[in-house]
């Protein structure tokens, strides 16, 4: 008898699967563990996490690591996934030109049109010239109102700006009700004596005249090309409550576009695409090359700098002189970026076309054996690199009850999915595809401007619930559920995650129905566009009606939803597709593992 282990290193956790082999070739399964792996996939520091993960699992049956007889390594080193995101566009708009922000508690409803007027400078204004009064936070609501009422039988005063959040206070004491935008933070920085346009919408609606560019122009008078530098404001202000837009002397409002690039495919001949045609064309061009030996981008472009920072992160995984370090697959995803605004005086943002993209990136040498050398020498148990991750899975998939050859399976992990095809004769066809669960985070805390890696994995991994009252929460598909216990008022009125240990609080001020939305279509993006183009890069004549079972194994077929949104994808082709339980037991965790454990059995008969 021996304890054999086989450990698969993913681009997140790294797992474990010890089985015991007889004489007579056969194996027992008696253990698994996992934990997060330590440093990037394919790396010496990847040891710390392995020997985490073996001590784990050993501990589960009562041994120490030194009762292994043989530790197998998977061979997916090499290939590592990345991602990078970079607008197309970016709109620049010069002194301080524009306010347009969402407040909770504006005041007034209306559109105005004035000049600007510091508080302080009440005294200066002329007769029959209309005035927007901005006051900073060193005035109280009661001064403030006190002032503008002192005055406004005398000089007309069309709307407010405060630099705090007291627009209901000042309005409920003013003698004539003005629109008021509140929570501006920069408002040192409004220019005064410029013309401005205020906008606050009535509860429940959004501004209609600045969203708008010839709103804008209407109420300040534009020329043609005014209007058309304006645009990029209309279109920050879409969707917001209450907005300032002021007209800039000179009209030194601008809008940037810098050069998105093309991307160059280098498989024998050199073909080239440019990031402006948006990901479909992309992905149809990568198809069209063949055989990619090699992906750069076009110098001094968006493209072409995302495209050396990741071949610059693998380079320097592997500083040796001879590194051969290539792109040899990506996937392109369309997506909107909140792009921050120059010279916006509350933190305003303007959505802007951005590309994500996962690249996978490969080295000519092959770190494995480093890291079996060092986990040889730390644990004085032999150890192999013993095989390459999709075959692995794939015997490791075939331990899944209800399956048989021809089998496809689906290795959705962090950074890359893998596809691969057995025969009935056991040849096995395989293929690594850039792009999984990082770039599903990603977009994520992209599109909604979470500015937080980890708030967006909780929102890829959780289903969502609206806490409506402290005794019942209303979930994301429209069903009311109560609970007998009350919930923590913390929670109310907020939406909330629903995790195994409790609920968790999303902070950001977003509608539930636009969260689920943009995850939804994030893992649309990248799982359903993956699984179709590396099944039909394996399977036979690359025609997907040749494919009967596809087996989902990997971390992220585990979540609640991707394994449903490809069972529908794939109806069409009359392929049955689920989610894995590799040995009956450990659903689809843990397949390379077993199948590394597998392999041994095969390489002893």
């Amino acid at each position: 008898m021996s304890y054999i282990a086989g450990i698969d290193i993913g681009n997140s956790t790294t797992e474990v699967c010890v089985g015991e082999v007889g004489a007579a070739g056969t194996v027992h399964f008696l253990t698994s563990a996992s934990c997060p792996t330590t440093g990037t996939k394919g790396t010496p520091a990847n040891v710390h996490g392995i020997k985490a993960a073996l001590k784990q699992a050993m501990a589960q049956i009562g041994q120490e690591i030194d009762a292994l007889s043989c530790i197998r390594l998977n061979e997916a080193a090499p290939v590592i996934g990345d991602t990078a995101m970079e607008t197309l566009t970016e709109t620049i708009i010069t002194d301080s030109s524009m306010i347009g922000h969402n407040p909770s508690t504006p005041a007034g409803a209306g559109q105005a049109v004035g000049k600007i007027l510091l508080l302080e400078d009440l005294s200066r204004a002329e007769r029959g010239v209309p005035y927007i009064v901005a006051a900073s936070a060193t005035y109280t609501y009661e001064e403030i109102a006190a002032k503008i009422n002192a005055v406004s039988d005398e000089i007309t005063i069309t709307g407010v700006i405060l630099q705090a959040d007291e627009a209901v206070l000042v309005e409920n004491r003013l003698n004539k009700k003005l629109p008021i935008v509140d929570e501006v933070a920069r408002i040192d920085k409004l220019p005064n004596g410029v013309s401005a346009a205020i906008e606050v919408a009535l509860p429940g609606q959004t501004v209609r005249m600045l969203s708008n560019p010839y709103g804008i122009a209407t109420l300040l008078g534009l020329n043609a090309e005014e209007t058309r530098t304006v645009t990029p404001i209309a279109k920050s202000l879409i969707g917001k409550r209450s907005a300032v837009v002021l007209k800039t002397p000179g009209g030194d409002v601008h809008e940037n576009i810098l050069p998105a690039g093309e991307l160059y495919f280098h498989a024998g001949a050199v073909t080239s695409v440019n990031l402006d045609e948006g990901a479909e064309k992309i992905m149809q061009a990568l198809a069209d090359a063949g055989d990619i030996q090699d992906i750069s981008g076009q110098p001094d472009t968006n493209v072409g700098n995302m495209l050396n920072r990741i071949r610059k992160g693998m380079s320097e995984l592997d500083p040796t002189a001879d590194a051969d370090v290539r792109i040899t697959d990506l996937l392109a995803v369309d997506t909107l970026a909140p792009v921050l605004i120059s010279g916006a005086l509350a933190g305003e943002t303007c959505l802007e076309k951005a590309v994500g993209i996962a690249a996978m990136v490969k080295t000519q040498k092959l770190p494995m054996q480093e890291i079996a050398d060092r986990l040889r020498a730390e644990l004085g148990v032999a150890v192999t690199v013993a095989g390459v991750e999709a075959v692995m899975a794939s015997l490791g998939a075939l331990t899944t009850p209800g399956t048989k050859l021809p089998l496809a399976i689906l290795d959705m992990g962090g950074g890359s999915t893998d596809a691969a095809v057995i025969s009935e004769t056991g040849e096995v066809t395989m293929t690594h595809q850039a792009g999984a669960g990082e770039l599903v985070s990603m977009l994520i805390e992209t599109e909604l401007g979470l500015g937080d890696r980890h708030m967006a994995e909780q929102i890829k991994k959780y289903p969502l619930a609206k806490v409506e009252s402290l005794f019942h929460m209303r979930m994301e598909n429209g069903q009311m559920t109560f609970v007998e216990d009350s919930i923590d008022p913390r929670f109310y009125g907020r939406v909330v995650l629903l995790a195994e240990d409790g609920l968790i609080r999303i902070e950001q001020d977003i509608p539930m129905e636009k969260i689920a939305a943009v995850r939804r279509e994030a893992k649309r993006k990248v799982f359903v566009t993956n699984a179709f183009r590396a099944l039909k890069k394996v399977a036979p004549g690359h025609d997907l009606r040749k494919i009967s079972n596809v087996v989902l194994v990997g971390g992220s077929a585990e979540d609640f939803e991707i394994p449903e949104m490809l069972m529908e994808e794939f109806a069409g082709y009359r392929i049955v597709c689920g989610r894995g339980n590799v040995r009956g037991s450990e659903g689809p965790r843990n397949a390379v593992a077993t199948g590394l454990v597998l392999s041994y059995i095969g390489e002893q008969k």
